[in-house]
């Protein structure tokens, strides 16, 4: 009885489209040239979601001590972007050079 209840119940749910969080703002690509890591330890409680999509820049030692590479090379950035926006308790922070933001503030805007 309890399965054709939740079957029933599954059949009547309606299906609504998905959007996307921030399609209302313009894509700006990430500044080039090296960037920084800087974790904050007390925030981070090892959910380890980082050494999932950047294992080769995060490494869980133990189980609560986070080992992380501060300035990972370039082929590393994308997995480090991607790691710091899946943490869920935002503990991973990415700065990039002041060289780099030198030259992004110099450019014209549209």
């Amino acid at each position: 009885m309890e399965a054709s209840l939740e079957q029933e119940t599954h059949e009547n749910r309606k299906e609504e489209p998905m959007t996307q969080a921030h399609a209302h703002l313009p894509a700006s690509p990430a500044p080039s040239g090296p960037i920084h890591v800087v974790v904050d330890l007390n925030r981070c409680q090892a959910y380890a979601q980082c050494c999932f999509l950047a294992p080769s820049v995060f490494k869980l030692h133990g189980e609560e001590a986070l080992w992380y590479d501060p300035a990972p090379g370039e082929a590393q950035r994308e997995h480090v972007l991607r790691a710091a926006a899946a943490c869920p308790v935002q503990a991973i922070f990415v700065e990039w050079s002041e060289a780099a933001n030198r030259k992004k503030a110099e450019e014209p805007h549209e």
